[in-house]
């Protein structure tokens, strides 16, 4: 099955080695975004921020895909604070709707940048 892969100055450049995106057939694999502004590349500051910075990230790689989140089958939640996990579904609930995705979260000692959070997604499309 050929990979495509996924790419938008929409959402920040990866700083690593991997791709924002891989469409393999029907599935979109979005790689796990952390709360960095795409524009200047700084993470944005405090929780609320960085939650809605990573939505708004990840919508822009769906969007990149042709796809949205609505088309959203799993995120997984990394966060360096546990209690932070109420502010994530309150957030989420405007990035997303019924019906939800599958969701872990788990716990991070540390994340890339010192980020707060970090969330990655499975989406799938018609083919």
């Amino acid at each position: 099955m050929p990979k495509q892969v996924i790419r938008t100055t929409d959402a920040p450049q990866p700083i690593g080695i991997y791709s924002q995106a891989v469409k393999a057939g029907d599935a979109i694999y979005l790689s796990g975004q952390i709360g960095l502004d795409p524009r200047t590349m700084q993470l944005v500051e405090g929780i609320d921020s960085q939650i809605h910075q990573v939505f708004l990230n990840l919508r822009a790689v769906a969007a990149a895909a042709g796809a949205s989140l609505d088309d959203a089958v799993k995120f997984t939640v990394f966060l360096t604070d546990m209690a932070n996990f109420s502010r994530v579904n309150e957030i989420m609930a405007g990035y997303v709707r019924a019906p939800y995705p599958a969701r872990s979260a788990v716990a991070a000692a540390a994340l890339p940048r010192d980020a707060l959070v970090e969330i990655e997604a499975v989406l799938m499309v018609e083919p």
